[in-house]
């Protein structure tokens, strides 16, 4: 049985993302279990669309790769009753257990539960030559996919619509709101737009709405900053790198820019701003961020260009960016 147990925490000081830790995880190699439902007088299987899908998967895979049920269940270390139960669509088998059924077909687990890079074989060829590039091949590539599907935006467009990416306490509105005045641009904070458009709070749409909702709003806003503004210093919710969507849609249509700080900086800014909640946990809010950082970092650097507002002066931060700004849109 696979038992996974949650903590849902709010960190406020991290503009109100909210994120699930995972407090103990527990797995365990034995069979797997079926449910019933009564259908009449007797006891039928419960099956439902997800582990049909996944028996059928299961069974297609095999039969791909030429094996018998009793090969795979030998292979697998399970009995060859649960392996005909999982391609039947009633075994609820653990985690583990899947893991054990991909190594025995000799594919991955997203293979398995039907990630869409595996849903086709063309789809399948393009991972097989995605899957040992490095970083920046692979950006290079997924730039020539948007230029080549028409998704690339407008170079010229993008280098006067400048995005400010990173953690709340990197600078994004006290230094965005300098550097829109220094290069005579207006400064759009996006967290206020959202709010403009759900009528209430960040912190109220995730409690009322959830996550997802939330991403709509953001969605809405990106959008409309976009469309209205052909110049402008945005600054970002620092959850914006989250979504894929929009984070890529702020990529194609924006310069974007990250903005470094340390993480004892971080929290400093932040009560600095009157924001005493991090303080009573210290330790353990700092212990947070530096998770969250690490988690985002590899999105995070896929700016255009990297700040550090830790090395700087808040006057010389924004002299320095508005130079290198200015200098690229020059050579517009």
């Amino acid at each position: 049985m696979f038992c996974l147990h949650l903590e849902s925490r709010v960190f406020p000081w991290l503009d109100c993302d909210i994120f699930a830790v995972p407090l103990f995880l527990e797995s365990s190699v034995s069979d797997s279990s079926t449910a019933f439902v009564e259908v009449g007088s007797s006891l039928e299987p419960l099956r439902s669309p997800f582990l049909m899908s996944l028996g059928e998967r299961v069974r297609n895979l095999r039969s791909r790769k030429g094996m018998t049920r009793k090969a795979v269940a030998m292979a697998a270390d399970v009995s060859e009753r649960h392996l005909a139960n999982l391609e039947y669509g009633t075994g609820n088998v653990s985690v583990l257990v899947l893991l054990q059924v991909s190594h025995a077909l000799q594919c991955s687990l997203a293979e398995l539960l039907g990630d869409i890079s595996t849903s086709t074989p063309e789809w399948l060829l393009i991972r097989e030559l995605l899957g040992k590039r490095t970083e920046s091949d692979l950006r290079r590539a997924r730039v020539q996919l948007t230029e080549m599907f028409g998704e690339g935006g407008d170079a010229a467009a993008r280098r006067t619509r400048i995005a400010l990416i990173g953690l709340r306490g990197a600078g994004k509105t006290t230094l965005g709101q300098r550097l829109a005045d220094d290069l005579g641009f207006p400064f759009i904070e996006l967290s206020r737009e959202i709010e403009k458009f759900a009528g209430c709070q960040i912190s109220e749409i995730h409690n009322l709405y959830g996550a997802n909702a939330y991403r709509r709003y953001e969605r809405r806003a990106l959008e409309e900053a976009i469309q209205i503004y052909p110049e402008a210093v945005i600054a970002t919710p620092g959850g914006l790198v989250s979504d894929s969507a929009n984070f890529n849609l702020l990529l194609t249509h924006c310069t974007t820019v990250w903005l470094q700080a340390k993480p004892e900086d971080h929290l400093n800014r932040v009560m600095a701003q009157g924001d005493m909640r991090p303080m009573a946990g210290s330790t353990q809010a700092l212990k947070d961020l530096k998770h969250i950082l690490n988690e985002r970092m590899p999105m995070y650097s896929q700016a255009h260009q990297t700040f550090d507002t830790s090395a700087f002066g808040l006057k010389e931060v924004v002299k320095r960016l508005s130079q290198d700004l200015k200098y690229a849109m020059a050579l517009a």
